[in-house]
């Protein structure tokens, strides 16, 4: 379910930093939320720089890129798993793009399981049958 998205000015990354970008961020999800890596989803969205604003000035003006996340936890997450998130994506970007880190800003979206869908089926339904699995195989 763990989803991120960045969004970015054109040109600010290489194809290979975009990689290293989810890779680690896919890592981050795993390690924070002890989710399997094989479940969480990302995507990098690029704009144009004449598409782009900072500070009222649009980036192909002279203003520097500002990177944007947002990221995706089923409601529930503790909120140490959140700030450890903000924080990793945060460093990320900082690392990966070399960009300050005054500039990075970012947003977890909470969603009720059951206002999210795995494969046509509600998180919700889906988490209750893999709880019910896991009690069964534990004998309990």
């Amino acid at each position: 379910m763990p989803f991120i998205t960045f969004h970015l000015v054109e040109n600010s990354l290489d194809d290979s930093q975009c990689e290293s970008l989810l890779q680690q961020a896919a890592q981050l999800y795993a390690e924070v939320l002890e989710a399997p890596v094989e479940r969480i989803r990302g995507l990098i969205q690029m704009y144009p720089p004449a598409r782009a604003m900072v500070g009222g000035k649009s980036v192909s003006a002279g203003s520097s890129g500002a990177p944007y996340f947002e990221f995706i936890v089923l409601a529930g997450r503790s909120e140490s798993q959140i700030q450890a998130l903000i924080k990793g994506f945060t460093d990320l970007i900082v690392e990966v793009a070399g960009v300050e880190r005054a500039l990075v800003r970012g947003r977890c979206v909470r969603v009720d399981p059951k206002d999210w869908c795995i494969a046509g089926q509600s998180a919700a339904e889906l988490r209750a049958a893999e709880i019910e699995e896991r009690q069964r195989q534990q004998g309990g």
